[in-house]
């Protein structure tokens, strides 16, 4: 496990990542989307083949990379959710109120 969690652990990496969530790309499709240099697209992809993150599919010439599973993908969301949450605490608490007052009153 923490060889999956060191994988995620760049912002580079993660990028590369949500990148792939929708579909599977080869390099040059990495880099327009991350906007990266190719050797560092190329690096971040290398280390997360080693830690069965990504796999690889040649397609002639060109090499085109998908997330290993689909649970690589509900990391990633779950993470971005999670995120979502933390950037907005004052209504996540007051979600949390509002369901604890319908609780109580639904007693």
């Amino acid at each position: 496990m923490a060889d999956t969690m060191f994988a995620l652990s760049t912002p580079s990496r993660l990028q590369i990542l949500v990148s792939l969530r929708s579909a599977p790309r080869t390099v040059s499709e990495i880099v327009d989307a991350v906007g990266m240099e190719q050797s560092a697209v190329s690096h971040q992809l290398r280390v997360l083949r080693q830690h069965s993150v990504v796999t690889v599919r040649r397609i002639g010439r060109t090499r085109q990379y998908a997330l290993c599973d689909e649970h690589v993908g509900a990391l990633i969301d779950d993470a971005l959710a999670h995120l979502r949450v933390l950037e907005r605490p004052h209504a996540a608490a007051a979600d949390s109120d509002l369901r604890v007052g319908a609780d109580t009153a639904a007693t």
